[in-house]
């Protein structure tokens, strides 16, 4: 599995214990707005400024926002859900988010659309050491495991595992580990650890040994984060969020054909960009998870048959109780090209 070959200092999730933050981190330091600049957006992260996410950190290296008249400022958070949570408070204009934790602020009665889908690949899974014997999602019942954070798509994506077994949440104990992720699945804290691709890499780094993995895609396999924007901020703001995603894209693209690039630059812009090489296996697999899911699609586009069936196994799993329509809280109007 080409998981067990990749490693990272710090995990996709694994910083979600070092706080929020709650002054937005702009990223164009202290570069002078030049006339062209069309406005400022405020995007909400789940993490904080972290190498997989190089592609946005190198904007004052870069300036992929700015070529497009944008103003781009990063406001750090603790999982997809706090993402939502600071955008809904007015803090930041756009989430970057989970699907769950979409879904469940719909679910609220939140006007909310999703409008470029970030990283169309699952990459999230549920780890154990050999030696506890998990093989199946029907093995975790009465177990302990662990996940970042409560509002992150740990928990919710192993939810949705739980529930191929028909298991619910109080089948198991449930353990926010935060910043120490592996640690308490070598420790015997836990006995199964809810993680990502890149967080596998770094137990395996650690040395965790043996493992059993089970992948949530082979279950579900909808996207792991999208960009999301309140339905009045969508027609407020249209042609500098149309800029946004044009400059978000043209970063994408440039960390997936300059990832030697992009690991060098994570050494100056992420906290845990310390080891060059470790940034570069991090880079490589959020590049890979960037691929469109459905031939023929642009990076951004949706899969809505795999979205819809992701909608409607939150709602059997309890998470949401009202029917949610993607095609209704999906636009693709902004999308590049579109």
């Amino acid at each position: 599995m080409y998981a067990e070959k990749l490693v990272s200092h710090l995990s996709r999730r694994s910083l979600l214990g070092a706080g929020t933050g709650m002054v937005a981190l702009v990223l164009t330091g202290m570069a002078q707005a030049t006339p062209s600049v069309q406005g400022k957006i405020r995007l909400a992260g789940w993490s904080k400024p972290i190498s997989e996410i190089t592609n946005i950190l190198a904007e004052p290296d870069k300036g992929f926002f700015k070529a497009q008249g944008v103003e781009l400022a990063y406001l750090p958070g603790a999982g997809g859900g706090d993402a939502i949570r600071n955008m809904l408070s007015g803090q930041a204009d756009v989430a970057f988010t989970d699907p769950g934790s979409f879904f469940m602020a719909l679910d609220k009665g939140e006007k909310l659309v999703a409008i470029y889908d970030i990283y169309p690949q699952n990459v999230f899974n549920v780890v154990s050491l050999k030696s506890a014997g998990i093989h199946k999602p029907a093995d975790l019942k009465g177990k302990k495991i662990g996940v970042y954070s409560l509002s992150s798509g740990t928990r919710q994506n192993l939810l949705v595992m739980l529930h191929q077994a028909g298991l619910k949440e109080s089948d198991v104990t449930i353990v926010v580990t935060g910043l120490l992720n592996f640690a308490p699945l070598m420790q015997g804290q836990v006995d199964a650890t809810a993680a990502t691709d890149t967080g596998l890499a770094v137990g395996l780094r650690k040395g965790i040994g043996e493992v059993n993995i089970m992948q949530v895609r082979d279950y579900l396999n909808i996207s792991s984060d999208m960009f999301v924007v309140r339905e009045d901020t969508l027609r407020e703001k249209k042609d500098l969020l149309k800029a946004f995603l044009k400059g978000y894209r043209d970063s994408a693209a440039w960390m997936m054909a300059n990832a030697e690039e992009a690991a060098t630059l994570a050494g100056k812009r992420a906290i845990d960009g310390t080891q060059r090489d470790i940034n570069l296996d991090v880079i490589r697999l959020r590049n890979a998870s960037s691929m469109p899911a459905v031939q023929g699609k642009g990076l951004g586009g949706f899969d809505l048959a795999a979205l819809q069936k992701g909608a409607d196994t939150y709602r059997a799993l309890g998470m949401v109780q009202r029917q949610i329509k993607v095609s209704e809280v999906v636009n693709t109007s902004l999308l590049p090209g579109a």
